[in-house]
């Protein structure tokens, strides 16, 4: 957790001078996001929930998507990274969310979409989405790189909000 420990300090820090909220829907990072979030002392000032919504079952019980959610789009795309983000901020209540689905590896998903690929959306009073491509098939190196990723893009989105 060290090598996101220092953006997630910084990130919890510009969270708590707003007085903002967050929640985090993930995929392909299986909870890396929210660990690096709640690893900072005083995450609970900012951070209210997240959900690893690796399933369809977990992102509708979890996350709140309905079946036409879901089918607007399907998983690891832009569109469904939005999906994910916007249901999760309302479903919890904050000021900012992030939606995170992908491809971690070793082989891509059923999709087509190569190992390294994942997309991010933040979901606030301003919206922003990635697409990253890390050209990795490893795994866990690839879950991390997510993890940066989307803490990167909410740090921004946030402070260019304020």
């Amino acid at each position: 957790m060290t090598t996101l420990t220092d953006l997630a300090e910084q990130v919890g820090a510009l969270l708590k001078e707003q007085g903002a909220t967050v929640a985090v829907a993930e995929s392909s990072t299986g909870g890396i996001i929210s660990a690096a979030l709640l690893a900072v002392p005083g995450a609970s000032a900012y951070f209210r929930g997240g959900a690893v919504v690796y399933t369809r079952e977990a992102k509708q019980t979890l996350a709140g998507l309905t079946d036409a959610d879901i089918e607007t789009e399907r998983a690891a795309t832009e569109t469904h990274a939005k999906i994910l983000a916007k249901s999760m901020r309302a479903r919890m209540g904050t000021d900012w969310a992030i939606g995170e689905t992908g491809a971690t590896g070793p082989t891509g998903n059923r999709y087509g979409d190569p190992a390294g690929h994942s997309c991010i959306a933040i979901a606030g009073p301003t919206e922003r989405v990635i697409t990253l491509s890390t050209g990795s098939d490893d795994r866990e190196g690839n879950m991390w790189a997510f993890a940066r990723a989307a803490l990167d893009l909410l740090q921004e989105t946030v402070a260019a909000a304020d």
